[in-house]
């Protein structure tokens, strides 16, 4: 064993830790001391959006003491910034130690002099989000997940506006946690009062913002019995979905029961992800014995949103997060526009790695797009710049995130799924699916079409071969690709984009992240983005062609999924 290793285990051998935990760690050393080792073999990192880990016992997982070290330096360095009489709200989802996790986080903050709004139970991410903004909360505090395996849990940790958190308190967070050397540095109880219980009547509030954000109640109301396949996947969303469904009036709602109970196993799909067609693979089978006119699926925590429609010859297919942003972006446009309700500063706001025919249809329409980096603290970041100056609509990425209207800085699956099923209502009452409406999309913007592969490399050696790749295409990127001149090099770490044909340079003006992205002569747009949270490296593909008529639409798609298949080949993906 390491000898760094062993002393940090030998540390919570001899310290302050429940007997359980140094049962386990005697266990560990007798039959899997290789498992042993990747729990101590470094400090698992307070990251620029919390913690995520595999739980278990170590510095290197999420555990009691892992997110009692990280509240305290949350809690020393909210006290920094605001001195007394703080608030923070505190909410978890379905996973397996959740409450516990959440419960360990109030108290810690509860003993160190903070009032905790504590939801009575598993409650969607985005409700935390509207928690802190609609009580005035200084922070708050999520443990979930999200979308990953059942073995994970985390921590995202959020700031006053309701967001995750950006510079400078991302990185003076992360000091102050750092800061924070034993178990002995955290206050664990004696606030028990500062705690205070909520619940259902706050699921009324956030439930009636949600109904809010609807722009015709009235054909949700003439098409009441649009036929709703949902499943939670086994998440919060059970919790309020069919309720804010109901809000909006429609009342032929059909949960799938093999997936409505909340469970941290995840008895019935592999990854608890609705982006993964294995999860949606009941909801499908439900939504195809019942004829329905749309399936939706929510992940864990109920920030990501999936949907399965029919397709021209009958098929269900799910669409991707591309094409659901973008069917959520141009319904807000057009029928604010149909309504009499935009405005002339109406803003939307997407990511870098997002399908750029939501920039085409915002520029075409007049409305102002702006392009942030990956992650919806960046969009609420934007949200927070422009108040008061332009008027902001709707926010999504690729990755099956939507943030409607301003009352929520999170990505919100809940309203989510109320908008897209007021989509389909809207588009079945003028004789039409979803479906139809895309392609109807693609011959009036161009045909776009998008894919991801995603890398994983586990391990102790894992983060060092990705920063590998990322360095071998900084010194060596390609100069053509799929036979198409790289007219561009976007280096986000460096804020420098580059013309490779003139050598000019620019100032990309966005924090420094650790994105690459390749710009063809074509408009194709390939990106290379690193995890910050996981050893996983993604890469985004985005291609384009024209599309004369929908009779066509077949053939484009095939034209622009065999030049993703080549390039993908190209560059040694696959």
């Amino acid at each position: 064993m390491d000898q760094i290793i062993q002393q940090k285990i030998d540390q919570w051998i001899s310290g302050n830790y429940e007997q359980s935990v140094k049962d386990e760690i005697f266990r560990l050393q007798k039959n899997h001391p290789d498992d042993l080792a990747d729990a101590f073999y470094k400090n698992l990192e307070f990251g620029t959006g919390g913690l995520r880990g595999i739980m278990g016992v170590g510095t290197n997982r999420i555990n009691k003491y892992t997110i009692g070290m990280a509240t305290q330096g949350y809690a020393n360095y909210l006290k920094k910034c605001f001195g007394e009489n703080i608030t923070v709200a505190v909410a978890h989802d379905c996973r397996n130690n959740s409450r516990f996790f959440a419960e360990t986080t109030a108290s810690v903050f509860a003993a160190n002099g903070i009032k905790v709004f504590l939801f009575e139970a598993l409650r969607p991410t985005p409700e935390l989000s509207y928690a802190i903004r609609h009580l005035k909360c200084q922070g708050g505090v999520v443990c979930t997940a999200s979308h990953n395996p059942k073995e994970y849990n985390g921590y995202k940790a959020y700031w006053d506006d309701g967001a995750q958190m950006v510079a400078p308190h991302d990185e003076n967070v992360i000091k102050e946690v750092e800061k924070i050397a034993t178990v002995d540095d955290v206050k664990w109880s004696g606030g028990e009062a500062n705690i205070v219980i909520i619940g259902k009547d706050f699921d009324e509030s956030y439930l009636a913002m949600v109904a809010g954000l609807s722009v015709y109640p009235e054909i949700c109301k003439a098409q009441h019995d649009l036929k709703i396949v949902y499943t939670s996947i086994h998440g919060t969303g059970i919790t309020l979905v069919p309720q804010v469904l109901a809000k909006f009036g429609f009342d032929n709602i059909h949960i799938v029961d093999e997936q409505r109970v909340p469970d941290g196993n995840f008895p019935t799909v592999v990854y608890p992800n609705p982006e993964e067609k294995e999860a949606m693979s009941i909801g499908l089978t439900m939504a195809k014995q019942l004829d329905a006119d749309i399936l939706l699926g929510t992940d864990p925590d109920s920030d990501r949103v999936a949907i399965g429609v029919k397709n021209n010859e009958g098929e269900w297919v799910l669409m991707n997060g591309n094409q659901t942003a973008v069917l959520a972006f141009n319904y807000l446009i057009e029928a604010r526009k149909a309504k009499g309700i935009a405005m002339p500063n109406d803003m939307v706001v997407k990511t870098i790695v997002t399908t750029e025919m939501i920039d085409t249809i915002a520029k075409s329409n007049e409305v102002a797009c702006y392009n942030v980096l990956t992650g919806f603290k960046w969009i609420a970041a934007l949200i927070k710049e422009k108040e008061g100056k332009e008027n902001y609509i709707i926010g999504g990425e690729e990755s099956f995130g939507l943030m409607i209207g301003n009352q929520v800085r999170d990505k919100d699956a809940i309203s989510a799924v109320a908008l897209l099923c007021e989509m389909a209502a809207y588009e079945k009452n003028k004789g039409r699916s979803l479906y139809a409406k895309m392609i109807d999309l693609y011959v009036q913007y161009g045909m776009f079409k998008e894919d991801l592969i995603s890398i994983t490399k586990k391990g102790m050696n894992g983060a060092a071969e990705i920063a590998q790749m990322m360095q071998g295409y900084r010194d060596n990127p390609p100069t053509t690709i799929d036979g198409v001149a790289v007219a561009e090099l976007l280096d986000y770490e460096l804020q420098i984009g580059k013309n490779l044909q003139t050598g000019k340079t620019w100032k990309i003006d966005l924090p420094k992240s650790n994105v690459l992205q390749f710009v063809l002569s074509d408009r194709t747009k390939i990106s290379a983005r690193p995890s910050g949270t996981e050893p996983k490296i993604k890469f985004y593909f985005s291609v384009n062609t024209t599309l004369d008529n929908k009779d066509g639409f077949l053939e484009a798609e095939k034209i622009c999924t065999n030049k993703i298949a080549r390039i993908v080949s190209e560059i040694g993906l696959q």
